[in-house]
């Protein structure tokens, strides 16, 4: 199989995180234990903005494994990965690659969205993070939990707390109430010591579950 063209960017990290790790070492006995046992491994982004939120597309509903394959078959309709290139497409096509017709729509609307400039793509680090999410989720296909994966791995926002994200819900049963039900608001109790850093905090507890890193 070609190669697959994408965006080619330089992976980068947070300037927060150390003095995050250091924030959340001092106050949570659960950080406390587990920030140590990842060395210097953090939170990476890599790709742009409209690569990130198509990939999510592709993969809603299905493994990660089968998200692979559709997605690496529909970069193969393209030279370059871009909205206007996706608008370009035949929708067949499109459906040959292993897209269902929802999602066929969902990308061809996200697409619409970056090249008509409905979206403020250059005004994004001047936004708040519910601004950002407002936006992103007026896109077919995008509810929140995606836009807030979206602050997190593309943004590298640093209090993003996505209760909707059942990796974190788990996590914080596990480590925090010896495996018993949580609920959102149990949740939030225990994120009141994370600001102002969710973000990290909830990469590390998704690291307590899976210890590979999560990349977008």
């Amino acid at each position: 199989m070609a190669n697959v063209q994408e965006p080619v960017s330089q992976k980068q990290t947070p300037d927060f995180w150390v003095e995050a790790c250091n924030h959340l070492v001092k106050k949570d006995r659960v950080m406390k234990r587990l920030i140590p046992q990842f060395g210097d491994a953090c939170l990476e982004t890599r790709g742009d903005a409209f690569v990130t939120l198509a990939r999510s597309i592709v993969g809603q509903q299905i493994s990660v494994k089968a998200a692979q394959t559709v997605w690496n078959r529909f970069a193969l309709l393209l030279r370059k990965l871009t909205p206007a290139n996706v608008l370009k497409l035949k929708v067949d096509d499109m459906r040959a690659a292993g897209l269902s017709a929802r999602k066929v729509e969902y990308l061809v609307d996200l697409a619409l969205h970056f090249d008509n400039g409905t979206l403020h793509v250059k005004a994004w680090d001047a936004m708040s993070d519910d601004e950002i999410v407002a936006e992103l989720i007026a896109i077919r296909g995008i509810g929140r939990w995606t836009a807030e994966m979206f602050l997190i791995f593309h943004l590298m926002r640093p209090n993003v707390l996505p209760l909707d994200d059942v990796g974190l819900i788990n996590g914080i049963s596990q480590n925090y109430f010896s495996g018993d039900v949580v609920s959102r608001s149990d949740a939030r109790e225990v994120a009141a010591a994370w600001a102002p850093y969710c973000t990290v905090a909830t990469w590390y507890i998704w690291r307590s579950l899976d210890p590979v890193p999560v990349e977008y």
